[in-house]
């Protein structure tokens, strides 16, 4: 499997220095993961590297802009290609192109290799990777990072309690390498994954100790529990600390107090 990796270059606090990454996988009918920002530079890399054949296929991992919003100048380039994602009705009706539907299970087929959808919601509720059997390769697009977590935006539908159950499915694949949509090549995918759910479940038991010291807000919760965060990130943080807060009212751990913004343990923990 021949797999090419692309610069979005889109580079900011949360792409990362170098933007988002993705990735062609050449074959009979070439396929790449993720559409970029639509950048010319980038398609010009796509083209260089396709040297005047069509791009066949392009799979969106999940519908955030900076995964998504290039499919338009994509089809600009190539109108041939099939634009494929799992659904995601409010943010898929934004872009003027055709979408193919892709469900867990699903195949993407390149003439080299056949690609499996993993359903991995978490993240986004349309998340999925791709894996490749015989080479145990997964591309993670936001499922994990080498060098950083991942935010779970509560306000954008984001889940921890999906997000959880998604690194459990992907950790039972034993992949042997993850190719992420930021950061590079994960060469130990299982022990990260490791990693990350230990990492989850201390965040969650940070924010019970927070309140258990009286009701806090989500921005306040952010204070107390990360440390050496950067301004420009308060706002994924708190993000994260919300959908934590989801789950454990889902648990029933914790209540909202209506009207006032703040969190409590509820009196039965």
């Amino acid at each position: 499997m021949r797999v090419l990796s692309l610069p979005a270059g889109n580079p900011g606090p949360y792409t990362g220095a170098a933007g988002n990454t993705t990735y062609l996988i050449d074959g009979a009918a070439p396929v790449l993961v993720d559409a970029g920002i639509g950048r010319g530079d980038h398609l010009d890399a796509v083209a260089r590297e396709l040297a005047g054949r069509s791009l066949a296929r392009v799979v969106v991992t999940h519908g955030h802009s900076d995964h998504a919003s290039g499919v338009e100048a994509i089809v600009a380039r190539w109108p041939t290609a099939i634009l494929l994602k799992r659904p995601w009705p409010e943010v898929d009706s934004q872009y003027r192109v055709d979408w193919t539907r892709l469900d867990d299970g699903s195949e993407v087929h390149t003439g080299a290799v056949v690609l499996r959808v993993v359903a991995t919601p978490g993240h986004a509720p349309d998340h999925i990777c791709l894996f490749e059997p015989e080479s145990r390769t997964l591309f993670g697009g936001d499922l994990l990072a080498a060098h950083t977590t991942v935010v779970i935006p509560h306000t954008q539908h984001g889940s921890v309690r999906d997000y959880l159950a998604s690194l459990r499915r992907v950790r039972g694949l034993a992949p042997a390498r993850v190719l992420p949509a930021h950061g590079p090549a994960i060469e130990h995918p299982v022990a990260l994954i490791d990693r990350y759910l230990d990492h989850r479940l201390q965040r969650e038991r940070q924010i019970l100790e927070v309140l258990q010291g009286g009701p806090a807000t989500p921005a306040r919760i952010v204070e107390l529990v990360y440390e050496s965060l950067r301004p420009e990130l308060v706002g994924a943080a708190q993000e994260s600390v919300l959908a934590h807060l989801f789950k454990l009212q889902e648990e029933g751990r914790v209540v909202r107090r209506l009207g006032s913004g703040k969190w409590e343990v509820t009196s039965e923990k």
